[in-house]
């Protein structure tokens, strides 16, 4: 959870479009960001690959109206609605948009291209059929707000209490390079989003760099298997937690107009 997903990306930047509030070429450069390229495999009516550009409108024709962003991992089905091969396909990338007023959905395919040493990322979103039904275990903004902030208190004392919360330089590091990013004024959600989506989703992202930066630390200060096994149970909720509030934060722009109709 070091950087914002890709799927949170499309979704929000695909939200803004389809409102109206950007223009298609500022959708895509938001969308693509340091990737190469992206492409959309799959679409209806569609015998290959197309760009970006296309597949929006493309899905917006077939009655989309909205993106949601999907975020599971093992024993947790964060966003997802079914059925099982698109569920799966999202398990392994680990993230999903799922489209509102049209059955379908999008997953991320990543590859690296080109010599070693000069490599570039390019992307592949596979569309494949999805259930229309409630999205699994989403909260509301208010929720995932008030969830954070429990979970992270609970866990910053159970950390602090075992002397293992993320130190060192690689620790710096990342939280330096988070702090240049916002510094520098980037865009957390696109136009139309409320601020309280704003908000969470600043909140959630910082959280799980914390628990990133955490667990890839090595085990801090934790020296025996007790200590280990007492931060690993401090950790996981508190990332669970901050998966859900980044949903919740992705999806609001599509929550907020339903709820306004």
């Amino acid at each position: 959870m070091l950087s914002e997903p890709r799927s949170g990306r499309l979704a929000s930047w695909g939200n803004a479009l389809l409102a109206g509030l950007v223009s298609p070429d500022d959708a895509v450069l938001a969308i693509v960001g340091e990737d190469a390229v992206h492409r959309v495999e799959g679409l209806p009516g569609e015998t290959g690959p197309v760009g970006l550009t296309l597949a929006l409108g493309r899905l917006r024709a077939l009655g989309v109206t909205g993106l949601r962003v999907a975020l599971p991992a093992a024993g947790h089905p964060l966003g997802l609605s079914g059925p099982p091969e698109f569920n799966k396909r999202a398990l392994e990338a680990e993230e999903a948009v799922v489209c509102h007023g049209g059955a379908l959905g999008l997953v991320p395919e990543v590859y690296a291209v080109g010599p070693s040493g000069d490599e570039h990322v390019e992307v592949v979103w596979h569309c494949l059929e999805v259930r229309e039904a409630p999205p699994a275990d989403v909260p509301s903004l208010g929720e995932a707000e008030r969830e954070l902030a429990e979970a992270l208190r609970d866990a910053t004392a159970v950390l602090a209490r075992l002397d293992v919360a993320a130190s060192g330089p690689v620790a710096e590091a990342a939280i330096d390079a988070y702090r240049a990013r916002a510094e520098r004024g980037r865009e957390v959600l696109a136009p139309g989003y409320p601020p309280r989506a704003v908000r969470v989703l600043e909140l959630a992202q910082r959280v799980g760099l914390l628990i990133s930066v955490a667990f890839e630390n090595g085990h801090g200060g934790a020296v025996s298997a007790s200590e280990m096994a007492s931060r690993a149970a401090a950790l996981r909720p508190v990332e669970r937690t901050a998966r859900r509030a980044q949903v919740a934060a992705y999806n609001a722009f599509v929550e907020e107009r339903e709820r306004g109709r």
